[in-house]
């Protein structure tokens, strides 16, 4: 149609914030990973959502955040604030009834890039009572020139359709940029890695999750007709190798098995996991390990 839209949409904001489980739920399928930990998402991922109305290409992005000054934390920072000059639209998302440092370096970075923002209050299913959400509102409203706000929960899918019916409004009139059969701009091996290591940070809990990376090494098809994977799991220090393995190995069964379930339900295949564990002494300190894992 002549007045379809179409453009890039970066959804920007400190970490754990839901993000990841907005773009899921705005694209309607999982293509980011979620867990309660803060920095899960390291990578920048285009989801795209193919709407009448036209074509948007969400943008998820690392959490900004304050902390740590590993190499990596410094990259993940680096790509989520590119991600913004690339954007047509910034969604500002943010938690209900809370504001911290990081929410305000999070809008700071959003100023700085001069695109039109809207703000998204998150998780207002946990709101209680209601009536508190108004003055937080008001609040947030005197912090920027806000497009608008549009309180939502991501993770009940409430209110987005009015959040959807923002962000087509805030897009220009153009042709789609992606086939229209295309869910991500990011290969299956990367869905793959990404899958084992939400499993993996869901499973360790507290243990070591930021000092784990997932690389593909091999795909290749199989006798019995299915795709056999071979994976690498990096971690920093010698002794997380155990803790990663578990007793005989037990942990990593658990985590090849959660992985594998999901996976061969998103992508429709039916895979064969084979996960190594191996020692890469600081790699999140090492410009040359995060350029090879592509977090560089």
């Amino acid at each position: 149609m002549s007045d379809s839209r179409s453009g890039f949409v970066a959804l920007a904001g400190r970490p754990n914030v839901g993000k990841s489980t907005l773009l899921n739920s705005l694209v309607g399928q999982k293509l980011s990973i979620v867990t309660p930990k803060p920095q899960t998402t390291r990578h920048r991922l285009v989801g795209l959502a193919q709407w009448p109305e036209g074509q948007v290409a969400f943008i998820d992005t690392p959490g900004l955040h304050l902390g740590p000054r590993r190499a990596l934390n410094r990259a993940m920072n680096r790509t989520a604030a590119a991600a913004l000059a690339d954007a047509d639209l910034v969604l500002f998302v943010v938690q209900s009834l809370q504001w911290t440092d990081e929410d305000e370096l999070a809008l700071a970075r959003i100023r700085e890039a001069r695109r039109p923002v809207v703000a998204v209050i998150n998780k207002i299913d946990r709101t209680r009572p209601r009536e508190r959400l108004l003055p937080y509102l008001q609040e947030l409203a005197a912090r920027h020139e806000f497009r608008e706000l549009v309180p939502v929960s991501a993770l009940k899918g409430q209110n987005l359709e009015d959040l959807r019916r923002v962000v087509v409004a805030g897009l220009p009139v153009a042709p789609p940029m992606y086939p229209a059969d295309q869910l991500t701009d990011r290969s299956v091996n990367f869905r793959i890695a990404e899958s084992i290591r939400e499993k993996l940070t869901l499973e360790l809990v507290e243990e070591l999750p930021y000092g784990i990376a997932v690389e593909v090494e091999q795909v290749e098809v199989r006798e019995d007709g299915r795709k056999g994977v071979s994976a690498v799991i990096w971690v920093d220090r010698s002794g997380h190798k155990p803790i990663v393995i578990g007793a005989d190995g037990s942990r990593l069964k658990r985590v090849g098995r959660a992985a594998r379930v999901e996976l061969n339900r998103l992508l429709g295949e039916q895979l064969h996991l084979t996960l190594w564990v191996k020692v890469r002494e600081d790699w999140a300190d090492d410009a040359r390990a995060l350029r090879h894992l592509g977090l560089e």
